[in-house]
């Protein structure tokens, strides 16, 4: 997917936390949105990479994608 597209509806910022805590507040901010809308989720913990694709498929939301740079990341969810 061509992230340069998509339009999040809500993005929060997790850069600075360390595991747990960008899970954590991933799936607060995920149950404040409708389905079907964007989550964008700014963070710089590496883990994360693994943690929330592994999540969304485990909690029925998709997982759009992530980019990096600079050591921050995007990453994209979906609400299922």
């Amino acid at each position: 997917m061509d992230l340069s597209i998509v339009k999040p509806d809500r993005t929060i910022d997790v850069k600075g936390m360390c595991c747990p805590m960008p899970l954590l507040k991933t799936k607060k901010a995920v149950e404040s949105i409708a389905s079907g809308q964007i989550l964008e989720v700014l963070g710089t913990d590496p883990g994360s990479k693994n943690d929330l694709p592994n999540w969304c498929a485990r909690s029925g939301h998709e997982f759009l994608g992530n980019k990096e740079d600079a050591g921050v990341f995007w990453f994209y969810i979906k609400k299922g």
